[in-house]
């Protein structure tokens, strides 16, 4: 049997504004005979959003189903470990479905993939602000001599190309801001990003876990061995490359695993990808809400991800309450970590752990 598409959209949720702008009206005509329904606000569907229906449904409504909005805020929040600054979001939600993403926690369930069609007011933003910082003063943990503006926090922009040229616009305009580069991390591998011509200025993440793992919590995404493969045909297309190990799962054999996942990083990638390569590790954080979400639609998920025994209730910097492995133990799990990476993949600078 042929594998699904990941995206067929029939069903598109639009605010009333959408069509006055050109971006909007270029993926209406893209998909013609798609069912469009108004809504006052992309953030807010309650057909959509918090529907317990969409636990059944999960996969084939982020499959089928496009929501289109105008981003209001355009602020920039400072951050400081994967980047200087988050951007405003050109998306929110995601076609994949990763059984420990954070963003269903707080739009509710199923939570498709969400544009914002006006793309240049979100550029305007980002180059006023870039030129208010003036040269980054000294280099430090994000980069060594650019301001890093993260630009898919709330979903991933190699998906999102697919629908629009939002991403292309983005790539173009750091190309032009002399003191700034464009970051975001993916589970995807599209093709399409190499005809981009960053010229240096966004930094592609790729996120890596071991492969077996990944086959059951990274749900719809793009296999492990396609992403190591794609990292040297990014750098080569004028991208810098790093990549996340993220979400690190603890459970019996993690540190094999892991061991597997770096040799073959370290037989597949170039000399010149390996003289570039610098990563994030991040240990994963759960929800308690997402866990009872993820019960009624994959539970084998949460056999790793729900682990009372070695979690704790934390309060995140946002307000939610979420598990976290204990204190203490997550230091010396992370230090454990670290040692196997620097055994195995020495020349991989470790830009932050979390």
């Amino acid at each position: 049997m042929a594998e699904r598409a990941l995206l067929e959209i029939d069903r598109i949720f639009l605010e009333p504004a959408v069509a006055d702008y050109a971006r909007g009206a270029e993926i209406l005509a893209r998909f013609p005979e798609a069912e469009r329904i108004e809504v006052p606000s992309h953030w807010n569907i309650p057909s959509l959003h918090g529907n317990e229906g969409s636990v059944e449904d999960w996969v084939r409504i982020k499959r089928s189903t496009l929501v289109l909005g105008v981003k209001k805020g355009l602020s920039m929040r400072p951050n400081g470990r994967s980047a200087h600054f988050i951007a405003p979001s050109i998306s929110n939600g995601c076609a994949m479905a990763c059984a420990y993403c954070y963003v269903p926690r707080r739009k509710g369930f199923s939570n498709p993939i969400s544009l914002f069609v006006n793309v240049e007011a979100v550029g305007a933003a980002i180059t006023r602000h870039a030129a208010k910082q003036g040269p980054l003063p000294r280099p430090d943990q994000v980069d060594e001599a650019a301001w890093v503006y993260d630009l898919g926090e709330n979903g991933d922009l190699s998906v999102d190309a697919m629908l629009c040229d939002n991403v292309r616009d983005l790539v173009a305009l750091f190309r032009e801001l002399p003191n700034a580069k464009a970051s975001f991390a993916t589970k995807w591998v599209n093709r399409d990003l190499l005809d981009y011509d960053p010229q240096g200025r966004t930094r592609i993440r790729f996120s890596l876990m071991p492969a077996r793992i990944a086959r059951i919590v990274d749900v719809r995404t793009a296999p492990i061995p396609e992403r190591i493969a794609a990292i040297d045909d990014f750098l080569a297309a004028g991208y810098e490359v790093h990549v996340n190990f993220s979400p690190v799962i603890l459970y019996e054999g993690w540190e094999a695993d892991w061991a597997e996942l770096f040799a073959e990083i370290d037989d597949r990638l170039s000399d010149t990808a390996k003289a570039q390569l610098k990563c994030e590790i991040i240990m994963l954080t759960h929800n308690a809400g997402l866990h009872a979400v993820n019960l009624g639609w994959h539970p084998k998920a949460e056999a790793l991800l729900w682990r009372p025994d070695i979690q704790e209730a934390k309060r995140s910097e946002g307000g939610g309450d979420n598990l976290r492995y204990r204190t203490g133990w997550k230091g010396q799990w992370l230090t454990r970590f670290r040692a196997l990476l620097a055994e195995r993949l020495p020349y991989c600078t470790v830009r932050y752990a979390f």
